[in-house]
């Protein structure tokens, strides 16, 4: 029997192709072994966002290389899709696109049956149906993702991601209704719907549905207690979508709306749909239906031709949003993406003391936000024991501990009072079990 071992780089998509793929397999006779133990074969589902994520990459399967030279490497993801072939000289055995995950088995043992190294890789047609792939069970203690969505029709131009991920398809509605039901059956009671651009879910169906839509499926599932929604695009959020997800008694107030930039200018560089004046209306349309709410985003800082009052136009909309979270990421140039192209490239030491700069911003108002908590009371879902402690996540995704000795069980909610902060989470005490 063949052992396998899985590592997942990048967003949550990615994490639930890795655990789709590890079904297959398991299915198959190929038995898990865990990451970074000795295994026949390393899957490593790989990101190619920024420049980040090739290094990442790269700097893993060096590492595997050195310590298990005998073991042989299963490349899928966003990377592999991009370099294909190119990535043998780097050891890789297999390496297969982002249209080819369910095939992994059929692809897998062709290749041990020639005894060659194979590429699965084709160009992205420009239509192609939602891959038939999908997750049984997890790993979460709780919480569990649910994808509903694949690839991107938005041109922006920094994003690889239209290349790799190919054409906006969404996921039938029957199908996400029988996931959900399966993942509540198995003891998970919140889900978190994502996709690469969750928020066009449904266009290319037939009828056409919505977001909206797939959280009502949700909704309508017995045992799952919350729903959690990934990364939004602005202008989703109308006062009539934020009235409808209020109606909604699970879906929980945190909302990750994707920013990059509060300077109008560098938005209209990077080809997004929305300004800062259109950003900022869609956080007062969610505030006015979730007034604690807490808001996250990612910021892409060093542009190209970026200048010192746009990057504060951005500090001054991040402080004016009062983010719970931001996540900062120097700008890298990706193959064959406009923006590669563009006059006013910054030096790398500059993106990265910007990068510096609004990550210290981004902790300040984040700590804002979680003194807003303190003395307040929030549900919180238990999920695991550190330490002896019960901790687990608020709806607004505050990460809660409680004293050691508090008498709650995993996945039962209990309404807590927010004593104090921590670093890595903030501190609270049970007032009532519901």
């Amino acid at each position: 029997m063949y052992t396998i071992a899985y590592h997942t780089l990048g967003c949550k998509v990615n994490q639930y192709d890795t655990l789709a793929m590890e079904e297959l397999l398991s299915a198959a006779g190929y038995q898990t072994v865990p990451f970074p133990e000795k295994a026949d074969f390393y899957l490593i589902n790989t990101c190619t966002v920024t420049g980040s994520g090739d290094r990442k990459c790269f700097q893993l399967i060096r590492r595997l290389k050195r310590e298990y030279p005998e073991s042989r490497l299963l490349l899928c993801g966003c990377m592999a899709q991009l370099k294909g072939k190119e990535l043998f000289s780097v050891g890789a055995d297999l390496v297969i696109g982002t249209q080819y995950r369910s095939q992994i088995v059929t692809l897998l043992e062709k290749m041990l049956a020639t005894g060659q190294p194979l590429c699965a890789v084709r160009p992205l047609p420009e239509s192609m149906p939602y891959e038939p792939l999908h997750v049984t069970s997890q790993q979460e203690h709780t919480r569990a993702v649910l994808k509903i969505q694949e690839g991107c029709r938005n041109r922006c131009s920094y994003c690889i991601i239209p290349a790799v991920r190919g054409p906006l398809r969404s996921r039938p509605p029957e199908e996400i209704r029988e996931e959900a039901a399966r993942l509540a059956a198995s003891g998970f009671r919140e889900i978190v719907l994502t996709g690469i651009h969750l928020s066009s879910y449904g266009v290319d169906l037939t009828p056409q549905l919505t977001l909206l839509d797939a959280v009502r499926f949700l909704e309508e599932t017995e045992g799952i207690l919350r729903i959690r929604l990934g990364s939004l695009e602005p202008g989703i959020s109308t006062p009539a979508f934020a009235s409808a997800l209020g109606n909604m008694k699970k879906v929980c107030p945190q909302f990750h709306l994707a920013l990059q930039s509060g300077s109008d200018s560098v938005l209209r560089r990077m080809r997004r749909q929305y300004n800062s004046r259109q950003y900022l209306e869609a956080v007062m349309n969610l505030r006015a239906v979730f007034p604690q709410a807490a808001f996250t985003t990612d910021i892409l800082t060093g542009f190209p031709g970026e200048s010192e009052e746009e990057l504060r136009e951005t500090e001054d909309l991040i402080r004016t949003v009062g983010f719970a979270r931001i996540h900062v990421f120097p700008y890298s140039p990706r193959p064959d993406t406009p923006a590669a192209l563009m006059s006013g490239q910054l030096p790398e030491a500059v993106k990265q003391e910007r990068a510096r700069r609004l990550i210290a911003l981004g902790r300040a108002v984040s700590g804002n936000y979680q003194r807003q908590w303190l003395g307040k009371d929030t549900l919180l879902l238990p999920e695991e024991q550190v330490d002896g402690c019960w901790e687990g996540y608020t709806p607004e995704y505050l990460r809660v501990r409680l004293p050691a000795g508090s008498e709650c069980f995993r996945g039962v909610p209990v309404q807590v009072r927010i004593t104090g902060l921590s670093p890595r989470f903030l501190n609270g005490v049970i007032t009532d079990n519901l």
